[in-house]
């Protein structure tokens, strides 16, 4: 992949982590024309198949196809591609999980061929590139099909999905608008299958945590209810305001540092006994002795000023010289850059155990992210094999992985506070107040600067939001903690011992 066009998927698929523009924009005249007819039929493969999956032997149907979305009037408007794994004989009570990743961009291939799915792509687990196909495509003991069944939701504008006839894509294009859609396609989904009253699990990666809040907020915040047993939040990003990486904004130094901490430790930079220990002191000097240096401004006394930047140098493993002439605000990218600086490396955003080596060493921020170029190849290759031949799912569309689907509104609606700062994690804390039975899971790698594990602890924390049934796990690992193969087991033996708490 060029520069040009990673940098240009990364802006669109990581938007979660960066919050960009807010407000809805009129899409470009080119970008309106007309979609696939509408006046045909869905297309769907139907196939069996069985697999060994935590230790259980699993028949299962897999229906790979499309739904359509329709107006009132019958029209179809958009079409959602998804891959629905059912275990053969069917039982309406058992759990359903429905999965999606994030971008707003990104298609679901990276939880269905990484984590979840009943085949999966085998990359490197040790955090270095994935190099030229073929790549290997394995059987996934992990996946979760001996406790829930499995639904992969890819949303409009990703994957096969795709707006229909005379609709205007931008109709599909924003935090509630996208939501909406994909809570559409989940009743349809219990309507088709008989499952209204099977126990049921929202689950989503980057974005896609974003995306879990704003569904269960349609699924829940109507008349027309449709409960939740839990919401698994994988690398998780609610609050884009406390995260957004803009001058003026202290919150988001002290919501990375515990996540320089980690890379610092890991890459040598710093000495502490395990990440454990170091990150439950980053945290506390990060909310305690650095906030209040941070919120001091230019007013900060000197002694203090000396006193903060000599631990900070301790946690980071940058000098206390850079650190005086950032002014104590390391931004994550410079940190991608500075941290490895005299060995000649880059690390990585969305895991930063991946190192790279830069057109040259001089620059302030990388030219790349090596964390994504390293494993975008494999999952490509995989999500499409595995479609168009285990599953036989037929179509001349490309797939998109990582795609265009923007301008994104990031409105929430509410007035005008609640449009400028975009944070779901209050639905998430209404649901939780209104539905004694809903729980959330929160996994978090240790080396994400994507969405940092700190920012997720922070975001979950404030009022309103009960404490008593949200459980977290750690990972040591980065955004996607499944291409480390030892924590893509533990994210599968987590993940399925709360399906069975519920």
């Amino acid at each position: 992949m060029t520069s040009h066009r990673l940098a240009v998927a990364l802006a669109v698929a990581l938007a979660a982590c960066g919050a960009g523009a807010v407000g809805a924009q009129e899409r470009p005249a080119a970008e309106k024309a007309k979609g696939p007819p509408a006046d045909r039929e869905p297309v769907v493969s139907v196939t069996r198949h069985s697999g060994l999956f935590g230790g259980q032997r699993v028949a299962y149907t897999a229906t790979a196809g499309e739904t359509f979305l329709r107006a009132e009037d019958g029209t179809a408007r958009a079409s959602i591609f998804s891959v629905s794994y059912v275990r053969e004989p069917r039982d309406p009570r058992r759990p359903v999980t429905f999965l999606f990743n994030g971008g707003p961009g990104s298609g679901s291939v990276w939880l269905h061929m990484g984590a979840f799915g009943p085949r999966r792509v085998a990359i490197p687990s040790n955090g270095t590139d994935d190099g030229a196909p073929p790549y290997p495509i394995v059987d996934n003991p992990d996946s979760l099909l001996d406790v829930t069944d499995l639904v992969f939701i890819d949303p409009v504008g990703t994957g096969f999905s795709h707006a229909l006839g005379d609709t205007n894509p931008a109709d599909y294009y924003g935090v509630t608008k996208d939501a909406q859609s994909v809570a559409q396609f989940i009743r349809l989904w219990l309507n088709a299958n008989g499952r209204w009253n099977s126990p049921k699990y929202l689950g989503g990666e980057s974005y896609g945590t974003t995306r879990s809040a704003a569904v269960l907020n349609q699924l829940e915040g109507t008349f027309n209810d449709v409960a939740l047993n839990g919401v698994i939040l994988i690398s998780t990003v609610l609050d884009f305001g406390a995260g957004a990486d803009t001058p003026g904004n202290e919150m988001t130094y002290v919501l990375n540092l515990p996540s320089m901490a980690a890379t610092a430790l890991y890459h040598g930079k710093a000495q502490a006994p395990s990440v454990e220990q170091f990150v439950a002191e980053a945290r506390r000097f990060a909310m305690g002795p650095y906030a209040h240096a941070l919120l001091q401004g230019n007013a900060l006394p000197a002694d203090e000023r000396a006193s903060v930047r000599r631990e900070l140098a301790r946690f980071t493993g940058l000098s206390e010289t850079y650190l005086e002439q950032a002014d104590l605000r390391v931004a994550p990218s410079r940190f991608y850059k500075e941290l490895l600086r005299d060995r000649g490396l880059t690390i990585g955003r969305l895991d930063a155990r991946y190192t790279g080596r830069d057109y040259d060493n001089a620059g302030e921020t990388p030219d790349n992210d090596p964390s994504f170029f390293g494993i975008d190849g494999g999952y490509t290759a995989a999500i499409n094999q595995h479609l168009r031949e285990t599953l036989g799912f037929s179509t001349d569309r490309a797939y998109v992985t990582i795609g265009q689907v923007g301008p994104w509104d990031w409105r929430l609606g509410g007035g005008r506070d609640n449009d400028v700062y975009v944070n779901v994690a209050p639905y998430i804390g209404r649901a939780l107040r209104e539905n004694s039975g809903l729980r959330i899971f929160v996994g978090q790698g240790y080396y994400d600067f994507a969405t940092p594990f700190f920012a997720a602890e922070y975001a979950l924390s404030r009022t309103g939001i009960p404490s008593d049934r949200i459980h977290y796990e750690y990972y040591g690992s980065g955004h996607m903690m499944y291409v480390r193969d030892e924590d893509r087991a533990k994210l599968s033996r987590d993940i399925r011992a709360f399906i069975r708490g519920g």
